[in-house]
């Protein structure tokens, strides 16, 4: 059994036998023809599962751990993580319907979001989640639904703070911001929450995300912790919880290198003593979404067609940006870089080629390899993007064209 280990970034590789790609102890082949057709989305339980293990052994262990379903919210992948992790964030009340259909407690969900509906967050109220407030808006109108509704509702407040986390691919705190409320602003929020017949559980602090720079994680830890200990001197209780982000990164591209979890662990534990003696009450929590599920997946599409035009080969794929729009690279990338890709079932063939993966919509939007270096690929033969279990179907245009969506699975 060989490692997949395409010429791109330094990451967790599948296997292969028989030149062929193994995911979920399946060869690709055999999960194709489980799954009945092209393209679909595959995620490997078990590398979710070391990835959290890997996690609890870097990380203190009076660190909670919590999965932001935004990065994947499939049913199934959520189930097992729940069974994983400590809590569960969502960011709507259709991912709200999902965590709330698994055995995570209510106490232990979170509802995040800059603009939630009356709905929405009556529906987390009666359900007992945690709703991190984004303005002093929804802080009245959470208390006024509350008194509605009979129910004292369970709130924190999402602080933007006047830092942002370094080198961060995007950066969510710092500067002017839709996301929380400004940290110079929340002192007077907690003021008037005493007044209020809310429940108040602490702090979201959120700075950036997909960062592989250890040094920057380790800066924005410190100074979320030393935020949270400056502003809850001025809340209207103790702070039972202090959710300082997440941020860790996965390596995509050529010359990224996997983020340093045990550095990145071994500072939490420096802090920890400070977070215990100054909020004694406080659950300390790591809200974490690509990290645990973005290298557990694949995407899988199949040649249609190889065809040539001015020296140039293209590979039509029955798959496209409507379903991958992040390896397309019309998801936050400013230049445009490949994806991991490779011949699913020609893993590590000696006759390569330099090719463009395209798919079937019409539009030059539509690619997703841009001539790239792998094996010689025929109709028929199944093209595989690593590093796809985040920010994969639910961040893309389904409906652009109107293709049918692809299958998921977990495996």
């Amino acid at each position: 059994m060989n490692n997949v280990r395409p010429k791109h970034a330094s990451m967790v590789q599948f296997s292969s036998r028989d030149d062929c790609l193994q995911i979920g102890g399946m060869s690709l082949k055999r999960l194709v023809q489980r799954v009945g057709r092209t393209p679909f989305y595959a995620y490997d339980r078990q590398r979710i599962t070391d990835r959290i293990a890997l996690l609890r052994q870097h990380l203190p262990a009076e660190v909670h751990l919590h999965y932001a379903m935004k990065a994947n919210p499939m049913p199934a992948v959520v189930q097992h993580m729940a069974g994983l992790v400590d809590g569960l964030d969502v960011a709507s009340a259709g991912e709200m319907k999902i965590a709330l259909d698994t055995p995570m407690p209510s106490c232990q969900v979170s509802f995040a979001g800059p603009g939630k509906a009356d709905q929405e967050l009556s529906c987390a109220i009666a359900a007992g989640i945690i709703v991190n407030m984004e303005s002093e808006q929804e802080m009245e109108r959470i208390a006024n639904l509350g008194n509605h509704l009979g129910i004292r509702p369970k709130v924190a407040v999402r602080v933007n703070p006047d830092f942002e986390l370094k080198s961060s691919s995007m950066k969510m705190g710092g500067g002017a911001k839709p996301f929380g409320v400004d940290a110079e602003r929340v002192p007077a929020m907690l003021a008037r929450m005493a007044k209020l017949e809310l429940d108040f559980e602490g702090f979201h602090i959120f700075s950036g995300s997909q960062n592989l720079k250890v040094a920057a994680i380790q800066e924005s830890h410190e100074k979320t912790l030393q935020l949270g200990i400056s502003l809850a001197r001025h809340a209207p209780g103790p702070v039972r919880l202090l959710n300082i982000g997440g941020g860790f990164g996965v390596p995509y591209f050529p010359g990224d290198e996997p983020l340093n979890v045990a550095e990145v662990g071994e500072n939490l534990r420096h802090l920890m003593p400070e977070a215990r003696r100054q909020l004694p009450d406080a659950q300390v929590v790591i809200e974490l979404g690509r990290y645990l599920i973005a290298e557990a997946g694949i995407y899988v599409c199949r040649v249609l067609e190889r065809k040539e035009s001015r020296g140039q080969i293209f590979l039509v794929t029955d798959g496209g940006l409507h379903h991958h729009l992040a390896a397309s690279g019309n998801f936050g990338q400013v230049i445009r870089k490949n994806y991991p890709v490779i011949v699913g079932n020609k893993v590590n063939s000696a006759e390569r080629e330099i090719v463009s993966v395209v798919g079937p919509l019409c539009t030059p939007l539509d690619l997703l390899a841009d001539r790239m270096e792998m094996s010689k690929a025929e109709a028929g033969d199944l093209i595989v993007i690593l590093q796809s279990g985040a920010y994969g179907l639910t961040a893309s245009p389904t409906a652009f064209l109107g293709h049918p969506p692809p299958a998921e699975v977990l495996v």
